[in-house]
């Protein structure tokens, strides 16, 4: 009987180390929905192993673009994807909600109120808001290519403002979105330029990466995200030859999925308690 116990004993404690040690399974993002001012203004891509291509709107295609991960990045879907065409309403955007990990994340194109700040007018070099601070980002990491001087910053910082560059980096293409099981991070595919020096205004001969932006709120809290490290997707847009051409993976300190017991635990914990249920009933038997 003492054997018994013992035996018994340990296999509730291996059990219910197992259930405290088992992460839950969190994969990729789920129940997406395609929302926003202007809802209906994004592409879906698909991909083969050489290009992306543009398919229908349906909730199939989305989940199917947003399969992959930083190895193999897949499709994608384009957020406000009308960005670039003349008369583009900046004031709207065009966002993608889904559950990762239980909890709900949102990935929104930007709108104007996003770069200069609610309400404000002016667009000018020097002021708060996100528009100065990215661009002064872009300016540091490539600091070489760009002027010295304050007026020389000012002058690139206009040109790109009336060339519309703030819009042509508000359309994010996002390419998945998953999270590691343990530590909770969830990573972020932007498909893009892996070359972008012409989106920036520079010699196409220069090797310059930099990512589209993405707003998130997830967990209470909202911010911006980009990169300007890319990775070569393999993949080449199949109506223009270059979209695509680059993954940028950006990441958000995500909340550890809860841990949830394997089966094969369960069957376990089973088993013991059926051992206790079938000793009581013997010692019942006994009296």
């Amino acid at each position: 009987m003492t054997f018994q116990k013992l035996v018994i004993g340990a296999s509730m404690a291996i059990g219910v180390s197992a259930i405290a040690t088992v992460p839950a399974q969190a994969g990729t993002i789920t129940g997406v929905t395609i929302g926003g001012t202007a809802a209906s203004d994004y592409y879906v891509y698909d991909s083969d192993a050489t290009n992306t291509f543009k398919v229908e709107n349906t909730s199939e295609n989305v989940k199917k673009a947003l399969s992959g991960n930083a190895a193999s990045p897949t499709g994608n879907v384009e957020l406000r994807a009308s960005s670039e065409l003349q008369g583009f309403d900046f004031t709207k955007n065009t966002s993608l909600t889904g559950t990762i990990g239980g909890k709900t994340l949102t990935l929104s194109s930007l709108t104007s109120d996003d770069w200069f700040g609610v309400g404000k007018t002016t667009t000018s070099y020097g002021a708060s808001n996100l528009a100065n601070t990215w661009f002064n980002d872009v300016v540091n990491t490539y600091s070489s290519l760009f002027p010295t001087s304050t007026l020389g910053k000012k002058v690139v910082f206009d040109n790109f403002l009336t060339a519309h560059g703030f819009e042509r980096f508000s359309d994010p293409n996002i390419s998945y979105v998953n999270q590691d099981d343990t530590s909770g991070l969830i990573s972020i595919g932007l498909a893009g330029h892996f070359n972008a020096a012409t989106l920036l205004g520079l010699s196409s001969s220069l090797n310059v990466q930099a990512s589209e932006i993405v707003k998130y709120t997830y967990d209470g809290k909202t911010d911006y995200l980009y990169s300007f490290k890319a990775t070569n997707s393999g993949l080449l847009e199949k109506s223009d030859g270059i979209s695509h051409s680059g993954n940028y993976e950006v990441t958000i300190k995500g909340v550890p999925p809860a841990a949830v017991p394997e089966p094969s635990v369960m069957l376990g914990l089973l088993g013991v308690a059926g051992v206790f249920a079938t000793q009581r009933k013997l010692k019942k038997a006994s009296i």
